[in-house]
């Protein structure tokens, strides 16, 4: 699902009047919202475009990762992303870290560990523990793939700032519901929630 359809807007609707009426009207002023076209069908890429924004603004992220596709002089980033490759990595701007990490996501890729069609047969939380293996993901970087890539619609990524901080403001002082039971009230479709917050918050992550 890429989008929330009518009934379930509504749905959402009647979900955050029972939280916040401030809720409610924020969402209404935003309507069904939904996921961008997806740029990339490579898991790969996407880890590796995540890997190389990490900690950076989007703009900086976008002009490391061209420098990155020029020095790949056409063919697949992860491809060139070899030990050898390191130095020429670390002076696109990525550091001594992110450029390890990125070799070895392609090893990763090259012995079957970003197989596709087996991550996306996992749960989110399996598939979150197969993917923080990999040196430079975390939780938050594997949330982000399983509503960004494989498209789950019921994250719930209270480890992004703000979309934790955006939901507190929304439920400081209720009676009964906090950051964990406000959020069941919009199950099976938190991924939707969080997508309302980050634009709430204007501070979204670069799918």
């Amino acid at each position: 699902m890429r989008q929330l359809t009518p009934a379930l807007y509504q749905d959402f609707l009647r979900a955050a009047r029972r939280v916040s009426r401030p809720l409610a009207l924020a969402i209404d002023r935003i309507g069904p919202i939904g996921y961008q076209q997806r740029r990339a069908q490579d898991l790969g890429e996407h880890l590796a475009r995540m890997i190389v924004g990490q900690q950076l603004s989007t703009l900086a992220a976008k002009s490391i990762w061209s420098r990155v596709e020029t020095a790949a002089e056409g063919s697949r980033v992860l491809d060139f992303c070899t030990a050898p490759n390191i130095s020429t990595l670390r002076a696109c701007g990525l550091s001594q870290n992110k450029a390890r990490a990125l070799v070895e996501l392609r090893i990763a890729d090259l012995t079957g560990g970003l197989n596709r069609p087996q991550l996306a047969r996992l749960t989110r939380i399996e598939r979150n523990a197969a993917l923080i293996q990999l040196r430079g993901i975390g939780p938050w970087t594997a949330d982000m793939v399983s509503m960004f890539f494989f498209r789950e619609t019921d994250v719930w990524p209270l480890g992004d700032l703000a979309v934790r901080k955006t939901f507190e403001r929304f439920v400081a002082g209720h009676v009964r519901y906090d950051v964990h039971t406000g959020a069941e009230l919009f199950a099976p479709y938190r991924s939707f929630l969080a997508l309302y917050m980050w634009r709430i918050a204007n501070n979204g992550p670069d799918e």
